[in-house]
């Protein structure tokens, strides 16, 4: 069964379109890194009804195992901690079966 995990942020104040182009770069080197992954797409909300987040991604794999090593692989890591991270205010998750 393959995974699917969906991540959606919403980032602190002060956060701007040169922060998010900075993430969205980063997000897009990781398919050619991470072998585990098998699509991903990733990107600001467009914006297009009420409750919403600011930014999601997600990311297809086989199956957990390819979901944990996608989690767990140094780039993504590294992408977190330097890149997403000092701009979240909140982050919500979930992995889905297809």
């Amino acid at each position: 069964m393959s995974v699917r995990h969906v991540a959606v942020f919403r980032w602190k104040d002060g956060v701007g379109d040169d922060d998010v182009a900075r993430i969205d770069a980063a997000l897009a080197a990781l398919p050619a890194q991470i072998p585990s992954l098998r699509a991903y797409h990733h990107g600001a909300d467009l914006g297009l009804g009420e409750g919403r987040w600011g930014y999601g991604i997600v990311a297809e794999c086989d199956d957990a195992e390819g979901w944990r090593a996608y989690d767990a692989h140094p780039a993504h890591q590294q992408v977190v901690v330097e890149v997403i991270h000092p701009c979240v205010a909140e982050r919500a998750a979930v992995q889905i079966g297809g």
